[in-house]
């Protein structure tokens, strides 16, 4: 027989929650390849965009520091934990703040990384159902 905090954690941990995990990675991934970019003076960003935070350097630290946030929140949600979920939430919040400073440059991706991560934030956010 499971233990109580082993069975408390198979109740929280639903499609949502592995959806919330999985987009948490990806995100987190992909804002650490950006941050890299972003600091090594890559050639892809928009010729000159105007960034809210100081400029190019600045946002790729902090694009970085932000996808390593996002890793963290998706490993403990993938290990069930409550540290999880207020995590992703923390960190889908700072995407979604994140991706509007952002829209001058990238409109489009920028209102999509928004919406994914109110969805996140929702998901997250909700009681798990009680039977």
């Amino acid at each position: 027989m499971a233990s109580r905090a082993t069975m408390d954690r198979m109740d929280r941990v639903t499609g949502w929650w592995m959806f919330a995990g999985v987009m948490l990675g990806i995100a987190g991934v992909l804002n650490v390849i950006w941050g890299i970019a972003a600091i090594s003076d890559s050639k892809f960003f928009a010729n000159n965009a105007t960034y809210i935070i100081s400029g190019l350097h600045t946002w790729g630290w902090v694009t970085l520091i932000l996808g390593a946030l996002e890793l963290t929140a998706a490993a403990s949600l993938f290990a069930g934990g409550g540290f999880g979920r207020w995590m992703g939430i923390f960190a889908a919040g700072l995407s979604a703040i994140g991706s509007l400073l952002s829209i001058d440059a990238y409109p489009f991706w920028s209102l999509s990384v928004f919406a994914l991560s109110i969805i996140i934030i929702y998901q997250l956010a909700r009681a798990p159902a009680v039977e």
